[in-house]
């Protein structure tokens, strides 16, 4: 593919989304052409999915919900990100796989190995895989702390207990240690700017020159 995949992991509060943004906006303010995205999401039929997936008790089995996801994340990269990744486009993606992994693998099924062996296949048969991942790794008190300050109702993720997110940010550890050719650590704490330019530092040798 001629575009650049990016795509930024991380636990609940962990700022994905507003550097998502920000580093969408420096990139275009540098001249590339950059757009960012998320996930579950990113096309219409995702978006269905993501009121679905974040939708309190819906009930489904872990291996079910895992494949929900993956359906949602094949339409968000049949109507998006395979188009503009071949346009030549920086995609910067607010979670993708990684996430599935760390969130129904290691979060919701205590990294059960049939189930994350599992996800990891599911994640074989996509075809692509992004060129970096930014997994932003924050102190749960100060992720849990931003929660509170955006003042907005907890989704089905945010609303499970802290033994949960202790094992997905865990989780979220693992995958980076055993991916360490695409994943890189970096961390979240402190101010908005100086994450940002972490991030940007990260990113930098990657760019298209």
């Amino acid at each position: 593919m001629p575009g650049l995949f990016v795509t930024l992991e991380g636990g609940e509060g962990a700022g994905k989304t507003t550097q998502t943004r920000l580093l969408a906006e420096t990139l275009i303010a540098r001249g590339h052409d950059a757009i960012c995205t998320r996930e579950p999401g990113g096309a219409p039929g995702a978006e269905a999915l993501r009121r679905f997936l974040l939708s309190q008790d819906h009930g489904l089995s872990l291996r079910a919900e895992a494949t929900v996801h993956f359906a949602a994340r094949i339409d968000h990269l049949d109507a998006a990100i395979l188009p503009d990744l071949q346009a030549g486009r920086i995609v910067l993606c607010d979670r993708f796989s990684d996430s599935t992994l760390a969130y129904q693998g290691y979060g919701l099924g205590y990294g059960d190995p049939g189930l994350l062996a599992f996800i990891t296949q599911l994640t074989g048969l996509l075809g692509i895989q992004p060129a970096i991942t930014l997994v932003l790794d924050v102190a749960r008190a100060e992720g849990r702390q931003r929660l509170l300050q955006r003042g907005e109702a907890s989704d089905r993720y945010e609303s499970l207990d802290e033994a949960f997110h202790q094992r997905v940010a865990s989780g979220f550890r693992t995958i980076a240690q055993q991916a360490p050719e695409r994943c890189m650590l970096v961390s979240s704490t402190g101010s908005i700017e100086d994450v940002h330019q972490r991030l940007l530092d990260a990113l930098e040798p990657h760019l298209p020159r």
